[in-house]
């Protein structure tokens, strides 16, 4: 059996070098792609700058003749016209996030006719992005997320400038990329960035347009329009404003733990790039602008939109009022420090290690057995999945119990108004074979990524099902992404 084991880890060691070896190659590739599409954007630009002039050096008309074309239908419409496409051409906007939200935000800005569009991510492309982040392609995983969205912009619109940044953005470094830029758009999915990114916005008196999108739900709010300095009352809202305290740490879900449908995360980037392209051919950029409201999209609701009107700049915000704390001095030394702010769910401190078992350590406790002679199966342990239902649909381990965190943490708050000598009563979803005090049989508790997990053993031991301590009960540590690292390779990842 250690033979099969140290074979087994041998060959995941191979694996995981050959994967790395791969990674390398893919981004040795991506850069040299990468230098021949600037090659071959530096001859179209010169290409552009030729046809910029008539043969007396001087223009006849103020756009390309392809410009004509290519812009016209978007021209004739009444609040854009000419003037609007001038200023679509002059205009540089930044794009924080190449997910998404940036790859469609991105995607009709650059058809529209952005002079400058700036992109900022540090990721690189995965196959879970690929069925929502339409600029990227099978044939550019491993690639940064920014060579890859522009290496379809450029095919898509060779006349912008496009300008990448490819490492995550940071309070130091803010400032300096966003005060080349005349507006931003916040398509990160992160509380600690979205407060970065409205911080040094209003700082330097960028409007910015920011959605956020999460499972069938999506929301879009235009900040800090019209632009006024610090302390201004007549300027916009900011993050701030809208938002004074972060959420809890635990409470903030991601795609990759709540899920995401492609169109709704499409149809709130969509929606900022037509908020981008209002605000940048409006008759002024520091203009009057409508009250500052937030848009509610709802993809399963009837109607699917709603609007909610916000209140103007608070007297008290931390950035956008007389009695600012955060300035741009703040911000690059690293004194506002947004982790910090946002508070960190520390969920791997939940449990002890001793309340914690790794899934091989969990094989090795309870191996599979085949009997040889047709004797009997030791028992199999107690495994409770407490992932939601249809994630426990997707997949799911041998003869596990799917007990729903949600439905574990809901019951909580009910048990808190009992007598506290009283024992607690047990609720109706746990099964009565776990419940019987007979039972010492260790119950193991697993969830997607080891989180939730650590939640439901606290639950079930305030429940009193570990008697005392004399039934085990514990979390596998990782989770079932831990669970295809260790013991299946083939279990599915999603």
């Amino acid at each position: 059996m250690e033979n099969l084991e140290q074979t087994c880890a041998s060959l995941r060691a191979q694996i995981a070098a050959t994967e790395a070896q791969l990674a390398g190659l893919k981004r040795d590739l991506g850069i040299a792609e990468q230098a021949a599409a600037d090659v071959k954007a530096q001859d179209t630009a010169r290409t552009i700058a030729e046809d910029k002039r008539s043969d007396n050096g001087t223009r006849k008309w103020p756009l390309l003749g392809e410009e004509y074309k290519r812009y016209g239908r978007q021209m004739i419409v009444p609040q854009l016209g000419l003037q609007g496409q001038l200023k679509l051409r002059s205009a540089r906007v930044l794009i924080v996030g190449a997910g998404g939200l940036g790859c469609p935000a991105a995607l009709y800005l650059a058809g529209a006719g952005v002079g400058t569009l700036g992109l900022v991510d540090g990721d690189t492309v995965e196959n879970s992005n690929l069925h929502r982040q339409v600029l990227h392609r099978s044939k550019n995983v491993g690639k940064f997320k920014v060579d890859s969205a522009i290496e379809y912009l450029r095919e898509l619109n060779p006349h912008p400038t496009y300008v990448p940044y490819r490492a995550h953005l940071t309070p130091q470094e803010a400032p300096d990329i966003f005060k080349d830029y005349d507006l931003i758009l916040d398509c990160t999915d992160n509380p600690a960035t979205r407060y970065l990114i409205s911080d040094t916005a209003v700082l330097l008196g960028k409007p910015l347009v920011s959605a956020s999108a999460l499972r069938t739900e999506g929301q879009l709010m235009v900040l800090n329009y019209p632009p006024r300095p610090v302390g201004d009352k007549t300027g916009g809202p900011c993050y701030r404003c809208v938002f004074p305290k972060p959420p809890p740490a635990n409470s903030v879900v991601s795609c990759a733990d709540g899920g995401i449908l492609g169109p709704v995360v499409g149809t709130m980037g969509v929606l900022q790039a037509l908020e981008a392209i209002k605000v940048i051919t409006s008759p002024t950029l520091n203009s009057s602008a409508s009250p500052p409201s937030l848009l509610i999209f709802s993809a399963y609701s009837t109607p699917p939109f709603r609007t909610i009107r916000l209140r103007a700049r608070r007297a008290n915000c931390a950035v956008c009022s007389a009695e600012a704390s955060v300035t741009l001095k703040t911000l690059k030394s690293g004194s506002t420090d947004y982790v910090f702010f946002c508070g960190v769910a520390d969920l791997e401190a939940t449990l002890s290690p001793e309340e914690r078992i790794s899934p091989l350590e969990l094989r090795k406790k309870h191996p599979k057995e085949v009997p040889q002679d047709g004797g009997r199966l030791s028992k199999e342990p107690t495994i409770i999945d407490v992932r939601e239902k249809v994630q426990f649909d997707i997949c799911s381990l041998e003869n596990s119990i799917n007990i729903p965190i949600s439905t574990i943490l809901s019951s909580a708050s009910s048990s808190t108004n009992a007598d506290a000598n009283a024992q607690p009563s047990l609720p109706s979803w746990l099964p009565t074979e776990l419940a019987s005090a007979e039972s010492t049989d260790p119950i193991y508790v697993v969830c997607r990524l080891g989180n939730d997990s650590q939640m439901a053993v606290r639950r079930l031991k305030e429940l009193g099902l570990d008697q005392g301590g004399q039934r085990y009960i514990g979390d596998i540590q990782g989770g079932l992404r831990a669970w295809r690292e260790q013991i299946d390779p083939d279990w599915p990842e999603y």
